[in-house]
């Protein structure tokens, strides 16, 4: 019986089993091998890690927890988690089980991606969402976005101050009258037909069209839209928000004591939704921890 199992070894997950580890709380961290920026080269916007590859800085994390010894790792995933709090049951991937007081959901999520052949090859190296992660790394180089218009909007107020030209491709379908005059007033160029496809052209990103136009821009920009890694919360009937995240408070509690959610898949119900950040992530991991710690001491 662990006093906690950490399903995910992304940034929150790593962060929860050394803060644990830490109070000397038997803690077991499962890792699926799936993470959000798998296919990321370098991370950015992480403090005294910026530009650290993403795969290194789960290495060195790894190699940290390894002298806890309160703090198992197992390379495998989870498939199922029943019970209730103090009583909790997570069935692994390789048919075995294990048994904790507490669960710590840090999954994740997964973007899925605008219907735009070639966009899932380019994803993580010539193409990106987050202007925070990735936008610096592009200052000055013309940009393609792949819309929607409204998202659109957001990434061109984001984004206008630091790279070159803009370009905006709808995807699907043509952008409104109205959408086009509202982006070309934000100083982007907008392309009047859907994107068909896109590929990398050397260094750059070639846009095809249905029009049969060919835009060569720096890098692409996509908005996907998140869904859960894991079936965790459906499992065990947790709170959503509007956003689709697991509802939790400022400790990562959930809906269901005893269960406790921390990075990308979950933030509280004062937020708009979750935001796309290492740092954020961890510091959520940590904030789990220590709430699964604050339960574990409650008479």
């Amino acid at each position: 019986m662990y006093d906690a199992i950490v399903i995910g070894a992304g940034p929150a997950g790593l962060q929860a089993a050394l803060t644990l580890g830490r109070m000397h709380r038997p803690t077991l961290m499962l890792d699926s091998g799936e993470y959000r920026n798998g296919t990321v080269q370098h991370m950015h916007n992480v403090v005294a890690n910026d530009g650290t590859p993403p795969a290194e800085f789960r290495a060195t994390a790894r190699a940290q927890l390894a002298e806890y010894a309160d703090v198992e790792i197992r390379d495998v995933g989870a498939q199922r988690v029943t019970g209730s709090a103090g009583a909790f049951t997570v069935i692994l991937a390789d048919g075995s089980s294990a048994e904790a007081t507490t669960v710590i959901l840090a999954t994740g999520v997964a973007d899925d991606l605008p219907p735009v052949p070639g966009l899932q090859e380019l994803w993580g190296t010539k193409a990106f969402s987050c202007p925070f992660c990735d936008g610096h790394e592009h200052a000055g180089r013309s940009i393609g976005i792949l819309g929607p218009a409204p998202r659109a909007e957001h990434l061109i107020g984001l984004l206008g101050r630091i790279v070159g030209e803009i370009t905006v491709f709808p995807v699907e379908q043509e952008f409104s009258a109205e959408e086009v005059q509202t982006l070309e007033g934000l100083g982007a160029r907008v392309s009047a037909s859907p994107v068909t496809a896109v590929d990398r052209d050397g260094d750059d990103v070639r846009i095809a069209t249905e029009s049969g136009e060919q835009k060569v821009a720096g890098v692409c920009v996509a908005a996907g839209t998140l869904r859960h890694r894991a079936p965790f919360a459906d499992q065990l009937g947790l709170l959503l928000l509007p956003s689709g995240s697991i509802e939790i408070d400022d400790f990562g509690r959930t809906s269901l004591a005893g269960v406790f959610a921390a990075g990308d898949l979950a933030h509280p119900a004062s937020l708009p939704g979750p935001m796309a950040s290492v740092l954020l992530a961890a510091a959520a991991g940590q904030f789990a921890a220590v709430g699964v710690i604050q339960s574990l001491m409650a008479p």
